[in-house]
């Protein structure tokens, strides 16, 4: 195979770090998040990282924390955006990224669904449910998984977001029996009680070592509106998601997917792809520092998967051409180390390459929406939304 480097493909790869925040929101504090800053705290209560290839790009000179410090001549074009949805979750995240900035935000439901919810949810599916509480994964599987393997109903679970997660056993309900109770849920989740996604969260095990399996599934809303990405689309590029971005976008924009449980299996994903050498959008979220790290407070964890990703880079840059755009961010930031496991309304940090993109300060980007845009315009591609493209702009 020859090199990417030697062809004429034109190709954007888009890196999300899901909750990879750098604190400092300009309205945190209208979220309860004014000590948040989740790279920061993470290197600092497991650091310092080692991080070479992140501190070469350019992040240190976004945010100096532990390990990564500012580089004299960054790799990559550097800055942060800010969010302006009414939102800190994946969705709200993902879709302003996609140029869909969410003006209200999604219903959340910290005691549990009401009856107008559950009644008909358990009538369609034909059995009870148990829990209907706000709580983390790992503890509602520890409080309910017996009593869900023993009477077969499935475990019904939200958190601070706006969520409504269904947990079941593998061997109790099989995963395509879940997906279709989650099918149900979506159908009636509508309205004052649109949920931003219902969740299919798998498991298997006994009870004290029960095990969330890969076989997690999103069923989020459809974005409200045009995203960038179907334009992109239908001027004739390919965009190929990996993990669950397929399920965030209801695969509007979102034409080719492939599942990946991990960051790990993630990447490797990203780099078959990007070694088949066709064109188009690379669209690849790495889940784990959100769902496995950031929402159970384990710093140390978030910190070597901070690492394993510093380690990926070369790979990535290795099969990228002069042609290629690549791009890495985050959706909101999730601090391992303050009170709580929600989200937390954060600054995420925003690395760069391409064609139109010497190695210079972004500056703080307005909205997210600026990543999209720049895609499309990577593309030769005009999307009507908000942001605007990065490409050969000064300072900001």
């Amino acid at each position: 195979m020859s090199s990417a480097r030697d062809t004429n493909l034109r190709r954007a790869v888009l890196v999300i770090l899901d909750g990879v925040g750098i604190g400092n929101a300009p309205d945190a504090g209208a979220w309860g998040d004014e000590n948040a800053n989740t790279l920061l705290h993470v290197a600092e209560t497991s650091g310092p990282l080692h991080a070479p290839n992140l501190t070469r790009l350019g992040l240190g000179n976004v945010i100096a924390c532990p390990g990564i410090a500012p580089s004299p001549s960054p790799a990559l074009a550097y800055g942060r955006m800010r969010e302006r949805a009414m939102g800190k979750d994946t969705t709200a995240g993902h879709w302003e990224i996609a140029g869909v900035t969410l003006a209200e935000p999604f219903p959340v439901f910290p005691d549990g669904f009401p009856p107008a919810v559950m009644a008909p949810f358990e009538e369609r599916i034909g059995r009870g449910t148990l829990a209907n509480i706000a709580s983390s994964g790992t503890v509602v599987l520890d409080d309910f998984g017996e009593e869900h393997v023993a009477t077969g109903n499935p475990i019904v679970y939200t958190s601070a977001d706006s969520v409504f997660q269904i947990a079941a056993h593998e061997d109790v309900i099989p995963v395509e029996t879940l997906y279709e109770h989650c099918e149900i849920a979506r159908a009636i989740l509508q309205n004052e009680f649109a949920v931003a996604r219902v969740i299919a969260r798998p498991f298997v095990g006994t009870p004290g070592s029960w095990k969330r399996t890969a076989n997690r599934r999103d069923f989020s809303l459809p974005p409200f509106q045009k995203n960038v990405f179907e334009s992109i689309e239908e001027a004739g590029w390919p965009v190929h998601g990996i993990g669950k971005i397929h399920d965030i976008f209801t695969g509007k924009g979102i034409g080719r997917s492939t599942k990946a449980g991990t960051n790990e299996e993630g990447i490797a994903v990203l780099l078959a792809l990007l070694d088949r050498q066709e064109p188009g959008v690379l669209f690849v979220n790495l889940n784990d520092f959100d769902s496995k790290w950031g929402h159970r407070n384990d710093p140390e964890s978030f910190a070597r998967g901070l690492e394993r990703f510093d380690e990926a880079i070369p790979g990535i840059l290795s099969r990228l051409g002069d042609r290629d755009l690549l791009m890495i961010t985050a959706d909101h930031g999730n601090d391992p180390t303050t009170p709580g496991t929600d989200h937390s309304r954060e600054l995420v940090p925003l690395l760069v390459s391409g064609p139109g993109f010497a190695p210079r300060d972004l500056g703080t980007r307005d909205t997210f929406a600026d990543a999209g845009q720049t895609i499309a315009h990577h593309f030769g591609v005009t999307h009507d939304g908000p942001g605007v493209p990065m490409q050969s702009e000064g300072s900001s």
